[in-house]
C-alpha cells in the first residue's frame, strides 16, 4: 500500500514540475554603462536534468551541473574571454530562476574566475546578482 502512495506522490511532483524545454531569448546587463548583451538559451528538459547552451553575440557555452527541482532551474556556465593582448580568463557563471507569468526569470552569479596564463583564481570587484527575463520562442 505504502508503494502506490509513494508512486502516486512521485507522480504528482513529476506533473507539477515547470517546463522549461524550448529556446529562451533576452538580453542580459553587461554591467558596462547600462549595456545590455542579446542572448539565447537552448534548454533540453528531460526530467530533473537539462542540457543545452547559452548564445552570446561572440559565443556559444554549453550548460552544465544542470538540475530542475520543482520550478526551479540551477545551471552552470563556463565562459571564456580573452583579454589584454593575449590572456584568457575563463568564468564560472551560476544561473538560477523560475518561471515568472510566462517568462523564464534567471538570476546570474560569478562562480568563479581563473586565469589560463597561470591556472589560478584571480579576484574581481564584487559584481552584484543580475536579475533579468527572457521570452522562450518555441
Amino acid at each position: 500500500m505504502w508503494t502506490i502512495f509513494i508512486g502516486g506522490l512521485l507522480c504528482c511532483l513529476a506533473l507539477s514540475a515547470a517546463d522549461f524545454n524550448g529556446v529562451w531569448v533576452g538580453q542580459i546587463p553587461t554591467g558596462r554603462d547600462g549595456a545590455f548583451q542579446d542572448i539565447a538559451f537552448q534548454i533540453t528538459q528531460n526530467g530533473t536534468t537539462l542540457t543545452g547552451k547559452l548564445y552570446g553575440d561572440y559565443q556559444s557555452s554549453p550548460i552544465s551541473e544542470a538540475r530542475v527541482s520543482g520550478d526551479l532551474i540551477t545551471f552552470i556556465v563556463v565562459a571564456t574571454a580573452q583579454q589584454n593582448g593575449n590572456e584568457i580568463n575563463t568564468t564560472r557563471l551560476r544561473f538560477t530562476g523560475s518561471l515568472k507569468d510566462g517568462a523564464l526569470e534567471l538570476t546570474r552569479d560569478r562562480d568563479g574566475a581563473t586565469t589560463a596564463g597561470n591556472g589560478g583564481t584571480f579576484v574581481t570587484k564584487a559584481n552584484p546578482k543580475q536579475i533579468f527575463r527572457l521570452k522562450r520562442l518555441y
